[in-house]
């Protein structure tokens, strides 16, 4: 992925086929961040539900900013010593033309760059989940924005900029297995190393308040994530998105049946919070792999991640650290997973002519996903970890202890997400309620 290029006779000329299926594809990813929102309120308890969702749609407002100002810029501009780009042209989207095409494809810069924006998006969204319950929203606004900055536009320009040092190297990941996945559950357990444990953990029952809202946020994952797959082949007309596709489809399910089969055998019952989690862990695990795979290898690398990420979530009680909604366990554990197997289960019949260990390319490849996987973990993890140890030592991270026993949705936004007043949602006995006076009106007891 170059920097941008003018119109020549013998560049590639535009598409409006292939503009229009990225601009469906950008408008799926960007529903994938409310799915990951409803996937992540309904996980936790009631009195938590709205600050689970604001902490994904805040994303949607700061990161859409940053992006149109440097990020973009940052992440896909002219290489800088392999670790940063940058282009002036892209700085607030001053020197884009509106029919100038991506270098080397056949949609306008505009459809790239907001395509990638919607990566750029869900990405510091996935962190929130692992520290549900317990975070400032402001504090957590401003780790965004720094992490974003700091760590997500470089390591998109590592991964996916032409010049950046795993792009260079060889590195396969087709979606975001390394630049989103890894790198957002590292940064969770950064940060969560940092900001320690919600009160009550292993003592309190923390149970998902609604399953049904996390079906449907799971269900939305499923949906958009076609997108987020497909759509990074960028409209290229050579199989290799529709292969993506259809493996994006086999992973999932392979991977949704496998942490069902697991979680029958380890503890006697299928659970719908095993299958959405499980179908996301496929999801995770072919992101940066399906471009590489046959449907067969599809399969494995699902199956594999589907048992890897159902015996991962349980380390937390293990280890003593809190992801509250299992982000390390299944983001980062099936981010690696997913990477690493490309360097066994490559084909040479996808994206490129590579080849993993079982088909005969030997352990090159494997030792290439080796190294942008642990560079990008341990960048993250220490990078997040020290941004989240500067913020706790200034503004804090964390509401006060009374707050979070209480319930950080009335703390941090003055409003609770189920109200048990009356039918209109106002005070009795007030014609003309304020919002504010809504949202602290006397409730019933709710098991929260």
């Amino acid at each position: 992925m170059a920097p941008a290029i003018t119109l020549a006779a013998d560049a590639p000329q535009f598409s409006s086929a292939n503009t229009g299926f990225m601009l469906i594809c950008s408008a799926l990813v960007m529903l994938m961040t409310p799915g990951l929102a409803f996937f992540y309120g309904g996980m936790v308890r009631v009195k938590s539900t709205l600050n689970m969702l604001m902490m994904s749609f805040i994303s949607l407002g700061i990161v859409t900013i940053l992006w149109v100002l440097y990020g973009f810029s940052l992440a896909f501009g002219t290489d800088k010593g392999s670790v940063i780009g940058w282009s002036s042209d892209f700085v607030g989207f001053t020197g884009i033309g509106k029919m100038e095409l991506w270098s080397g494809y056949t949609i306008p810069v505009y459809v790239f760059a907001v395509f990638q924006l919607m990566f750029a998006i869900i990405t510091p969204a996935l962190i929130s989940g692992a520290l549900a319950d317990r975070v400032k929203f402001s504090a957590w606004a401003l780790f965004l924005t720094l992490w974003v900055t700091i760590v997500y536009f470089p390591v998109a320009h590592w991964v996916w900029g032409t010049g950046g040092w795993a792009f260079d190297l060889g590195v396969i990941d087709f979606a975001g297995g390394t630049a989103v996945h890894i790198n957002a559950g590292a940064a969770a357990l950064g940060v969560i190393l940092v900001i320690g444990k919600r009160v009550g953990f292993k003592r309190d029952p923390m149970r998902p308040h609604s399953l049904p809202l996390v079906m449907l946020g799971a269900g939305l994952l499923w949906f958009g994530w076609f997108g987020f797959n497909a759509g990074s082949w960028l409209g290229n007309d050579d199989g290799v998105g529709p292969l993506m596709f259809v493996n994006t489809q086999v992973a999932t399910a392979a991977a949704m049946l496998a942490w069902l089969a697991y979680e029958k055998i380890r503890h006697g019952a299928f659970t719908t919070l095993g299958a959405a989690s499980g179908a996301v862990a496929g999801l995770v695990a072919i992101t940066p792999s399906g471009g590489a795979v046959s449907p067969l290898g599809a399969i494995a690398v699902g199956a594999i991640a589907g048992v890897l990420c159902a015996m991962a979530v349980g380390l937390k009680y293990r280890f003593g650290y809190d992801d509250s909604l299992d982000v390390v366990g299944v983001h980062m554990v099936g981010g690696i997973a997913g990477s690493l197997l490309v360097g066994l289960f490559a084909s040479g019949g996808g994206q490129s002519d590579v080849k993993g260990l079982f088909y005969g390319g030997g352990l090159d490849q494997f030792w290439k996903q080796c190294a942008g996987v642990f560079a990008v973990l341990a960048y993250s993890l220490v990078a997040s970890a020290i941004l989240a140890f500067l913020i706790d030592r200034t503004l804090g991270m964390r509401v006060p202890e009374d707050d979070e026993m209480s319930g950080i949705d009335q703390a941090e936004h003055a409003e609770t997400a189920y109200d048990h007043t009356g039918a209109g949602g106002g005070t009795i006995g007030s014609t003309t309620p304020t919002p504010l006076a809504a949202a602290s009106a006397p409730s019933k007891k709710v098991d929260a």
